[in-house]
């Protein structure tokens, strides 16, 4: 099985450090990538700057409130960019504000996770989430046939 590139887009130090954790114990091979805001999120997307020649992601983890670019506003480039929209977008947000679901959703976004505070509950929803994107769904190919 190939690495599978994430691309977790989250500003907060403790969030990152959490997530960081529960992939270590996450049992798929995996790198993790980092951008702390949607700005440097589409230049890591785009390959622009310190992030040429960075590997396309796989799969996009996305928090909603982040400074100078927003989730949703990110999320709103992303699903309109013909070169990126079929990224699959995985919403992982503390936020469980119906209208943050609801606009997630609309603006096209894989699925919403609510984040877990515990340590313990967020390795677990890391390892659905392998389970299900990386084992049971079929990723989009890196090109097209």
């Amino acid at each position: 099985m190939r690495s599978i590139q994430i691309l977790l887009v989250e500003d907060n130090a403790a969030d990152i450090l959490l997530t960081e954790e529960a992939f270590s114990e996450a049992e798929f091979p995996h790198t993790l990538h980092l951008a702390r805001d949607g700005v440097e999120a589409l230049a890591f997307l785009r390959r622009e700057g310190e992030h040429l020649g960075a590997p396309h992601p796989d799969v996009i983890l996305l928090d909603l409130n982040m400074p100078r670019m927003g989730g949703l506003e990110l999320l709103d480039v992303l699903k309109v960019h013909d070169e990126l929209r079929h990224i699959p977008v995985i919403v992982l947000t503390t936020s469980r504000a119906e209208q943050d679901i609801w606009r997630s959703y609309h603006l096209h976004a894989n699925a919403y996770i609510p984040k877990p505070v515990a340590l313990g509950e967020f390795v677990e929803v890391i390892r659905s989430f392998g389970a299900f994107w990386f084992g049971t769904a079929a990723l989009p190919p890196d090109r097209q046939p």
